[in-house]
């Protein structure tokens, strides 16, 4: 798809702080009604994008546009929902009367009381923000973003600070938002998120993108395999130094290898005279992300 009919389309999109390449160079394009999972590890530049399609910052070099629109004036026309992690509430305020705030500030807002509803933050719509857990503060951040009605809701590590049960409900209401072929591009530190619920997995390493397509597709282009084995007194620090190897991590007497090439790490692993129980099995979006964004892929 070209930019005629894009949700987002970015060409060459560059952003430099002093000598560090934040963004360099990106090419994507999003359809409309599309989910999309921005992963990468710290300092890959998905922050650093995400400013730039909301229109926070501005692009040293490329071109960035939202169904068509420069970002500021999607934003300005509602077109754009942002939940940024560190997005500042008003601590005086009570929830009601900042989400309606926001509601004032746009042509055709959602009614407050259904981004209440869809954030699950009915029942804190009279307490004061100052007053609310982090996980709390997430909800209200996701209320502020859904009342402006948005074409293209954009997520910043959306599920910090919210439990296990918080994230559950959170991903529910998304799935409501997204039902009604509205967009999403999320970026988020938990693959299990990504692998759930993005239709496509856009992968990020030192400001540029490195894989692009469905969760199936960036399994196959990572070709990594898990060794799980029963391997007791050896540490994982020893264990994550074994050839092919990328991550060791154990639990009890169980090991687990994340590898780029598994046939080396096993000869290896075999070594040890009492390694048993062992199993291979294809790679996760954890292994592939791993893999994928490993320095010496680079």
């Amino acid at each position: 798809m070209r930019e005629q009919g894009a949700a987002v389309f970015t060409a060459g999109l560059t952003k430099h702080y002093g000598e560090v390449r934040a963004v360099n160079g990106i090419d994507l394009v999003i359809a409309p009604g599309e989910v999309v999972a921005l992963l990468g590890p710290n300092g890959a530049g998905k922050s650093t994008t995400v400013d730039m399609l909301i229109g926070l910052t501005k692009p040293d070099a490329g071109e960035v546009r939202v169904f068509g629109r420069e970002p500021r004036k999607a934003v300005e026309e509602g077109a754009i929902g942002a939940m940024l992690q560190n997005g500042t509430l008003l601590d005086d305020a009570t929830v009601a009367e900042t989400v309606g705030m926001i509601a004032s500030l746009h042509r055709k807002p959602m009614p407050v009381a259904e981004a209440m509803r869809r954030a699950g933050v009915e029942d804190l719509k009279d307490r004061r923000c100052t007053k609310l857990s982090g996980g709390q503060k997430q909800r209200v951040r996701f209320a502020v973003a859904l009342v402006a009605n948005p074409d293209l809701l954009v997520l910043d590590e959306p599920t910090a600070a919210m439990d296990v049960g918080t994230r559950r409900e959170f991903w529910g209401s998304m799935r409501e938002f997204t039902d009604a072929g509205r967009t999403v591009l999320f970026a988020t530190h938990y693959l299990d998120e990504a692998e759930e619920f993005a239709d496509r997995v856009v992968l990020m390493r030192e400001g540029r993108i490195v894989a692009d397509g469905s969760v199936a597709k960036v399994r196959e282009m990572a070709s990594g395999r898990t060794i799980s084995a029963v391997l007791a007194h050896v540490s994982t620090d020893e264990l994550s130094l074994l050839p092919g190897v990328l991550t060791a991590t154990r639990r009890a007497d169980r090991i687990q290898l994340a590898c780029a090439d598994s046939d080396s790490a096993l000869r290896a692993l075999l070594k040890y005279p009492d390694v048993h129980d062992i199993e291979i099995s294809a790679a996760g979006l954890e292994e592939a992300f791993l893999t994928l964004t490993a320095k010496e892929n680079a």
